[in-house]
């Protein structure tokens, strides 16, 4: 039996709006500092770089498998006991696991530090729960934006931090992250107000330790179902970038940490720009659909001219197109809240990101092979930009499904 709607968030409720972003901001902020610098230290304790290569795959697969595991029984148990009680117990658990990073003298240190990780990161599928809870339907793709912007501002802060203090410790990033994360834990502890009430709870039932049984709930909202397929796909393009950035950079373009950060930084910038100011005029003008086709399609052309970069100004011209690609997610995410019955955010939004979380277990490793085999010495192919170009493929493959799910929707509306 479908819930009654939400009423519109009251004044106490819409002012939750701005400390959950905080929470994200900070968040994001950790997990920033330590981008330019974990392919190194990967690097460094493999002592080879081809293996460190495949090794980061392997590490960054590990990491989306725990996401996969846990973000939907986070949701879930965000639906029954509340958002705050689980976002705190996970910022904390992630303040601790960069505290085992920073100290890690061996790779398997390493490899408990991203399973811990992916079990306390998965925090992100509270946080989108949490804005649907204080955001009426109809202001829902504005505050995904907002969210989006408050990334870009993680991603402005973190990694340009994370790059300058990488090349003078490689691992002191690390211990800034996790005084980050545990100033959030404590800031949320005392500021960060509960988004739902007790009467818009679910029912107490047993939590499924099946990772795959939460995403049934999928199956109830065929809109969300169907954009499955495009998720996977756009997905696996996506962690291309997520995987091999900082390895392309230092191989081919021969950037230090410091560069690779404040690139990260630019992609911050103009993300919340894009997002925070461009969202809300790309869906009036274009309409949601036309927002969210014309963002991925963006984002095919930004893959191919990573593959083709060979100079700073390319790639910098790949992060213009990429951020501005940006208006689809938003795009997407407003369009989903306002299928979903109110008593099920969390479990959709973790059956979402398990979505994503299982194609970040595949992706990383077919990501980092294709790149270590294409840059391996002796290989007579060599292209540094073979993982760009695999992942332009998928980006357009998810585009056209996106496409065809869109109109069918349309139609049916």
């Amino acid at each position: 039996m479908t819930a009654p709607p939400l009423p519109s968030p009251s004044p106490a409720r819409r002012a939750a709006l701005p400390f959950i972003l905080l929470t994200v901001l900070l968040d994001v902020m950790g997990v920033g500092l330590i981008i330019p610098v974990f392919p190194g230290l990967v690097s460094d304790l493999a002592g080879d770089p081809t293996l460190g290569a495949r090794l980061l795959g392997v590490f960054t697969a590990v990491y989306a498998l725990m996401q996969f595991v846990f973000a939907p029984i986070l949701g879930a148990l965000s639906d029954r006991y509340g958002r705050r009680p689980v976002l705190l117990l996970s910022l904390m658990g992630l303040g601790l696991d960069y505290l085992l990073l920073y100290f890690a003298p061996n790779l398997w240190w390493l490899f408990v530090g991203r399973v811990i990780a992916g079990v306390t990161g998965a925090s992100i599928t509270v946080a989108n729960a949490y804005l649907a809870d204080v955001t009426a339907p109809e202001n829902r793709a504005r505050s995904f934006g907002l969210l989006g912007a408050t990334f870009g501002v993680g991603f402005i802060l973190g990694p340009a931090l994370g790059g300058v203090l990488g090349d003078v410790d490689v691992r002191l990033p690390f211990l800034v992250a996790a005084a980050l994360a545990l100033l959030n834990a404590l800031y949320g502890f005392f500021i960060l107000p509960e988004s739902l009430p007790p009467e818009r709870r679910g029912t107490p039932e047993r939590i499924r330790l099946n990772p795959l049984a939460p995403l049934t709930v999928l199956g109830r909202y065929p809109l969300v179902r169907n954009l499955a397929a495009a998720f996977i796909l756009i997905g696996m393009a996506q962690q291309v970038i997520f995987s091999t950035w900082v390895l392309f950079t230092e191989r081919v373009l021969d950037w230090s940490a410091t560069q690779n950060g404040l690139a990260l930084a630019l992609v911050g910038l103009l993300s919340a720009v894009v997002q925070a100011g461009l969202v809300g005029t790309a869906v009036r003008v274009l309409g949601e659909r036309g927002a969210i086709i014309t963002g991925l399609l963006l984002g095919v052309v930004q893959y191919l001219l990573l593959g083709a970069a060979r100079t700073d100004a390319m790639l910098y011209a790949s992060i213009v197109l990429g951020s501005l690609a940006g208006i689809a997610g938003p795009s997407i995410q407003g369009l989903i809240s306002r299928r979903v019955d109110p008593t099920e955010q969390g479990r959709v939004q973790g059956a979402l990101t398990s979505v994503q979380s299982l194609v970040g277990v595949v992706g990383p490793l077919v990501a980092t092979s294709v790149f270590a085999a294409f840059t391996r010495p002796g290989n007579p192919y060599h292209e540094p930009g073979a993982a760009f170009y695999m992942a332009a493929l998928f980006s357009l493959a998810g585009t056209v499904v996106a496409g065809v799910v869109l109109r069918r929707a349309g139609r049916q509306s």
